[in-house]
């Protein structure tokens, strides 16, 4: 049987968070700022908006190969040392933005982050079972790492907007955020880590990683995270389209609304971390899946005059979703293999904020409106809705969580 490891001391245990928490919002600042960045390089380098969306496909696109090929390295060479790597790595790639002309190598640079990323987010993904003392405890653990998440898709595009305004080039994000994780990088390699779980003797390497693409609960969860992080990119990508004729009275709503939704979602994670503490996690994503689909729903239904209102409202309701399947997709396994399960549950992420925007869009050109679009969103929450339903009413997951509480914690 697998020895659990040793918990770090408080103190440890809080740099640890720390740390996790400010690398989630650094890496987010430079993630959620495409969205104002695109149309910049657009106008820049004369690009249509299919070539300066690889700005978003190809991060997304970089982070899930990432994640899948090289989340072993967690647990084949220690946390701390994946997570070393890959802040390294973003940092000295970050600081070269400075120095580009081209969208070609600018379109590298992004892809090399994303690499970086998902080796380093891996890292820290794995981290965050080693310094649990439950099930729950990692539940409220990542729903306060995503809270800083948010967070920095709040920070990431103010900046650039502040850089824009004064003249700036939107380039200088990714030296800041380069600066911030140099940072970061000197504070991770001074913490003093937690012991690292072993398993069995099997070779810790990709082909184990793909085995697990098999198990039925690294499928299950991975699938509600594709579906959510599709519904979620619906919003942030292609919401400000949906509502740009919006002229009703509420056009301080509609001119806002990406930064309502983010600051709506920042401040749910936080408000999720105290409810997850109370509350049973299954019953609290059924109704928040629920209430997503009532907001997407409603919005097909009353047209533009109700999404300006409802879908921001939605962060709300989704602010919980996502680290709570990340962490009990995670929890489900060993702490031992929790950095190749991240590694999988990553792709699948990324795969579902590349390939969902990617469908909306390709449905409301078809179809001449970006309302199409959001159909195939409504649908895609429909079964998100579907899938958290059946898991309160079965918890299947039940059994193989209290084992391995017992076991790893």
């Amino acid at each position: 049987m697998n020895n659990p490891p040793s918990v770090a001391m408080p103190n440890e245990s809080r740099l640890i968070r720390w740390l996790t928490f400010m690398m989630f919002m650094m890496f987010a600042m430079a993630t959620d700022s495409v969205g104002v960045i695109i149309p910049r390089i657009i106008e820049e380098f004369g690009l249509s908006m299919t070539a300066a969306g690889a700005f978003h496909y190809g991060g997304m696109a970089a982070i899930a190969l990432s994640g899948i090929v090289l989340g072993h390295l967690a647990d084949r060479y220690g946390r701390k040392q994946t997570i070393v790597l890959g802040l390294a790595l973003f940092a000295v790639n970050s600081y070269l933005f400075a120095g580009g002309e081209s969208f070609p190598f600018f379109l590298g640079l992004i892809a090399v982050s994303g690499i970086s990323i998902g080796i380093f987010k891996t890292g820290a993904l794995a981290l965050i079972g080693d310094i649990s003392r439950s099930t729950t405890q990692h539940t409220t653990t990542m729903n306060t790492v995503e809270g800083f998440f948010g967070v920095g898709a709040i920070l990431g595009p103010a900046i650039v907007a502040y850089l824009l305004a004064h003249g700036s080039s939107w380039k200088w994000l990714y030296v800041i955020a380069g600066s911030l994780c140099a940072v970061l990088l000197v504070a991770a390699l001074f913490i003093r880590y937690p012991q690292q779980a072993r398993g069995s003797d099997a070779p810790i390497d990709l082909r184990r990683t793909l085995r697990m693409t098999r198990d039925g609960y690294a499928l299950a969860f991975s699938l509600g995270a594709f579906l959510y992080v599709a519904v979620e990119c619906a919003i942030y990508v292609w919401m400000p389209t949906l509502i740009a004729d919006y002229r009703g009275p509420a056009q301080f709503v509609a001119t806002y609304a990406i930064s309502i939704f983010f600051v709506l979602r920042a401040g749910g994670r936080f408000l999720g971390a105290w409810i997850l503490a109370r509350f049973s996690w299954t019953t609290v994503l059924m109704l928040f899946s629920l209430a997503i689909l009532v907001c997407f729903a409603a919005s097909l239904a009353g047209g533009v005059d109700t999404a300006v209102f409802l879908l921001p409202l939605s962060g709300l309701f989704m602010s919980v979703i996502y680290p709570t399947i990340n962490s009990k997709g995670i929890s489900c396994f060993q702490k031992s293999q929790h950095g190749a399960v991240a590694g999988v549950l990553l792709f699948f992420t990324c795969a579902g904020a590349a390939l969902g925007p990617l469908a909306m869009g390709a449905l409301s050109d078809a179809f001449g409106h970006p309302r199409f679009g959001f159909v195939l969103a409504t649908a895609f929450a429909a079964l998100l809705f579907a899938g958290l339903l059946l898991n309160w009413m079965l918890d299947p997951a039940r059994a193989r969580l209290r084992s391995l509480e017992q076991s790893e914690y």
